[in-house]
């Protein structure tokens, strides 16, 4: 009894430790299936930056469709603040101060609008101002807009809105508590101006100019710049000055309130201004406007060009459509012209108006190009100089070159002029772009032919001793030497490609880009498809491979400038390169020394990184880091990557949700070429299950498995994470592609792809559906006619019949869209009527009755892009057929949904769609029934047949 006792006594106290730590355990969490609900819990870093002294980091977490917030974080000291509704986010120079403006709650702007409120009753922006120092927040309500200083960190400036009378019994306007109600003489409004406050942080002290409609800090913080029409006081309507360093307020130009000015410009040394004026009250259609000049030397601005200035050309008009600037170095300032521009007879009645479209065959561009283009045209500007140390005027640009590039920074006198008009009328079946290429004298305005055909990148470099650019048709770089005018082919006989080696559109290749150039001109750096490559734009050295084990190794190098204000590469630079792994898609950061020719691996992993800043004064790197199963949330490191520190965590809910795996897959095409893709798999994957499969594609994308896709209500295609988190398999198969045989070429490399991983056993081959958008959703209609191996399809906005695609538009852009067949995407490489075989061939319209495929067509009916009737011509010819079909088109939507309500429903109905057919789900209402024109808007039938019934 007593031993039974014992025994009993030693058992419970061995187990209760262990039930104890069981206990104490934290709860293994069951993780769900992500579903549409889930779109509003994920959050974006859509900005991030560093203080230029690397102390402090600020960023955003912002959802789609919900108020965000802004983090200010101190990095020494690891702690956080938050903002909520922070846009318009700027640093100030010095790293005492964080700016931006707060908005008001989205819902509440959602209820005022449904309750029909005016746009002055609706809430006003906060202007925030965050001390790093001690770590608060100052708010300034009504706030309009602010402007800081670029490199000053000491002012700011910001307007007011107009109140309410509710507000004005709280406030004056300026945050502060009404002790006397002051009616303001004139009504604050866009065209009378906004009080303008000018805050000095240091000290506190502001000053307030009234009824201001534009104003602009000098770069360094010189001054202020701004336009007033009065305040009924001492400020007269003009132009002032506001010099921050002596405090002292200096008027630029007396004006009269019905005076209108544009483009406020400041030189870089903050002592020169400009502005466009225009001084006519009256209506006069044509406008005469002039430009104005001042520096301290003068007390008023002067004109210093009207049209009828010499040098303007006769019935020429300075611009009031461009914003003039100054050189680097203040000697010049450039500025636009422009014909006098016709104007309509507005004596006329409607009635009266003969509105016709005249298409002639030897027009530049085709007239609904001319349309989209109209309103730029009638804005045009022509580059035009003005000296300041001569006052001589200088045309550079006209009606025959209208593209114009000065050269360092504005102080070069050359410039490159760019002609493309005898190529203009190619450009309805070519893909364009050829120009002629002139060297322009910024002293006198005469030019030189250097170059006749260019097709490709032209530039002048950084200190303009050269003009250069790729040829396409040569695959070369070309370099001009602008005094001696010797003209230098580059990358000739080296037996290195230059241009893309993978390019399988009947075209020519493009570049792969450059690096840039050294310091002086003294060498340009050019890529091949893996390695970085200095050459002497004189010839007179040898090129030099930089990277060196690039092309040996699979691994693409590509410079990171980090000075987005630097012109050149210092010679003695030690420069910050990304790293890709062809073959394991990893990648990362590695240090190359120019001065040593050495270079250093950082860091290398299954990531992709994007996005990297430095602090400008301190040695650390802000950056993102990502892969399917991790968010791309924010790093901070030293140079050498060391000891990287996460300091985001966007997204801590997605612990709660089956996620998945991203793996690549190899097989050969139906024409033995190798090919990759990427097959994703859900987080809980059994190898002896059968698991539905959709295939989704769009050329090559093996390349992007490191790419993270976090819930959202996507455009077009298949959402990845979404579709394995609900137990389905996703496969994305690269494709490439032979002349005239774009279906065919899509049908090769997809159907063994399939093939191969149904010999795996996990795929059940009886539930593969396929999906594609635009040109995948071509080639998606296309191997329907080919194989009924795919139970069911989603395919948008395709293209159904060549030859009547062929001779469309391009909506959007107003281009024709014969260069898609011949040169670009659609790759047949002939004209319709060279060979109208290809387009006969390659139009799955021709071949609808092979079709078994239930299909689901996406085409709406403002797609700019793909004409939607070509949407139309495949589901009447699948209605014709009797073939199970449903087309969705979200009235007044481009080439996919852009409204987020309508991404959420397209995403919806797609997956509802391939439950049905890939997982026996019930069918929804809407394909059961449709829903008939009388119910749009209203019904949405998203209901599955028998849900109501409690089946």
């Amino acid at each position: 009894m007593v031993k039974n006792l014992l025994t009993g006594f030693l058992v419970v106290v061995l187990i209760l430790p262990a039930f104890a730590q069981r206990k104490q355990a934290s709860p293994q969490i069951v993780k769900k299936p992500l579903t549409h609900a889930a779109y509003d819990e994920w959050k974006s870093i859509t900005y991030k930056e560093l203080t230029n002294d690397g102390k402090y980091a600020a960023y955003t977490l912002n959802p789609e469709a919900a108020d965000g917030k802004l983090v200010l974080m101190d990095l020494s000291i690891n702690t956080k603040d938050e903002v909520p509704r922070a846009e318009n986010i700027k640093q100030g120079w010095d790293s005492r101060y964080s700016f931006m403006l707060i908005k008001a709650q989205k819902d509440l702007v959602k209820e005022l609008r449904r309750e029909k409120k005016k746009k002055e009753d609706m809430p006003k922006d906060t202007l925030g101002i965050y001390s790093w120092t001690n770590k608060k927040l100052e708010k300034i309500p009504h706030v309009k807009s602010y402007k800081i200083p670029e490199k000053a960190g000491n002012w700011i400036a910001y307007q007011l809105e107009a109140v309410t009378e509710a507000e004005k019994e709280k406030t004056n306007g300026n945050g502060q508590e009404n002790s006397e109600k002051a009616k303001p003489a004139r009504k604050i409004s866009d065209e009378n101006g906004f009080p303008l406050i000018l805050s000095n942080l240091d000290n506190g002290k502001q000053m307030t100019f009234g009824f201001v409609k534009d104003y602009t800090f000098a770069e360094n913080g010189e001054g202020l710049l701004f336009h007033t029409t009065g305040d009924n006081g001492e400020l007269q309507p003009g132009i002032y000055w506001y010099d921050l360093n002596e405090g002292k307020l200096q008027s630029v130009f007396e004006a009269n309130r019905k005076h209108k000015f544009k483009y406020l410009s400041i030189d870089d040394s903050g002592s020169k201004v400009a502005f466009i004026a225009d001084l006519d009250t009256t209506k006069a259609l044509v406008r005469e406007p002039k430009l104005y000049y001042w520096d301290k030397s003068i007390s008023n601005a002067i004109v210093l060009a009207d049209q009828s200035t010499t040098g303007i050309p006769e019935e020429w008009l300075v611009s009031e459509n461009f914003n003039p600037y100054f050189s680097k170095d203040g000697s010049k300032l450039f500025f636009g012209t422009n014909p006098v521009p016709f104007v309509k007879d507005t004596a006329l009645l409607a009635e009266e108006i003969v509105n016709v479209e005249v298409w002639h065959w030897q027009d530049d561009y085709i007239y609904p190009e001319q349309n989209v283009r109209a309103d730029r045209e009638r804005k045009r500007s022509y580059l035009a100089v003005m000296h300041l140390d001569n006052r001589k005027l200088v045309q550079l640009g006209n009606e025959k070159m209208e593209d114009i590039n000065v050269g360092e920074e504005g102080n070069s006198k050359y410039a490159l002029g760019k002609d493309d008009r005898k190529y203009r009328i190619s450009r309805t079946w070519d893909t364009g772009g050829a120009h002629d290429l002139y060297i322009v004298n910024v002293a006198d305005g005469s030019s030189k032919l250097i170059e006749s055909g260019v097709q490709g990148y032209s530039r002048l470099s950084p200190s303009a001793q050269y003009a250069y650019w790729f040829s396409n048709p040569d695959t070369a770089w070309f370099a001009h030497h602008i005094t001696s005018g010797k003209t230098l082919k580059l990358t000739s006989g080296m037996g290195i490609p230059f241009a893309d080696e993978e390019n399988d559109v009947p075209d020519y290749p493009s570049s792969y880009g450059l690096a840039g150039w050294t310091k002086d001109d003294a060498r340009i750096l050019v890529y091949d498809k893996y390695d970085i490559w200095s050459f002497d734009p004189q010839g007179k050295e040898d090129p030099i491979n930089l990277t060196k084990d690039g092309r040996e190794k699979k691994i693409t190098y590509r410079y990171v400038n980090l000075d987005r204000e630097k012109q050149f590469i210092d010679q003695d630079e030690v420069m910050l390169l990304t790293a890709f792994d062809e073959k394991s898609k990893s990648s990362g950061y590695v240090r190359y020394s120019l001065k040593d020719r050495k270079l250093d691996p950082l860091v290398m992993s299954a990531h992709r990184y994007g996005g990297i800043q430095k602090s400008k004064e301190a040695d650390l790197y802000l950056y993102t880091k990502e892969n399917f199963q991790e968010f791309p949330d924010l790093y901070v490191s030293d140079l050498n990557f060391s000891k990287p520190k996460k300091i985001s965590e966007a997204n801590p809910q997605q612990k709660e949700y089956i996620w998945g795996t991203a793996e690549l897959v190899y097989w050969n095409s139906l024409d033995n070429i190798p090919l990759e893709g990427i097959l994703y798999k859900p987080e809980n994957f059994d190898p002896n299950k059968k698991y539905p499969m959709v295939v989704v594609y769009y050329e090559r994308f093996s390349n992007t498995i490191h790419q993270h896709h976090k819930p959202e209500p996507i455009r077009s295609l298949v959402h990845r994470t979404m579709y394995v988190s609900n137990d389905y398999l996703i496969f994305v198969p690269d494709v490439v592609y032979s002349t005239g045989y774009p279906g065919e070429s899509a049908f090769n490399c997809i159907i063994p792809g399939v093939n191969h991983l149904i010999s795996q056993g996990f795929v059940d081959k009886d539930r593969v559906g396929i999906q594609g958008h635009s040109w995948s959703g071509y080639q998606t209609a296309y191997i329907l006619t080919r194989t009924n191996m795919f139970r069911a399809a989603e395919a948008g906005a395709i293209v159904a019949n060549m030859t009547s695609a062929y001779g469309g538009i391009r909506w959007e852009s107003g281009r024709a869209r014969m260069f898609q067949y011949e040169k670009a995407q659609s790759r047949l490489g002939v004209s319709l009527w060279e060979n109208p075989l290809p387009y006969i061939e390659n139009s799955p319209l021709f071949f609808a009755n092979k079709i078994e495929t239930p299909i689901l067509l996406l085409h709406n009916d403002a797609d700019g892009a793909v004409p939607w009737y070509q949407g139309i011509e495949m589901y009447l010819a699948m209605r014709r057929l009797n073939k199970p079909t449903w087309m969705l088109n979200y009235n007044g939507e481009p080439h996919w949904p852009v409204k987020r309500e309508n991404r959420i429903d397209f995403q919806t109905r797609m997956m509802q769609f391939f439950d049905h057919y890939l997982k026996d789900a019930p069918m929804p209402r809407w394909m059961e029934r449709g829903v008939p024109a009388i119910e749009k808007g209203i019904y949405q039938g998203l209901e599955l047949v028998g849900e109501e019934d409690g089946i």
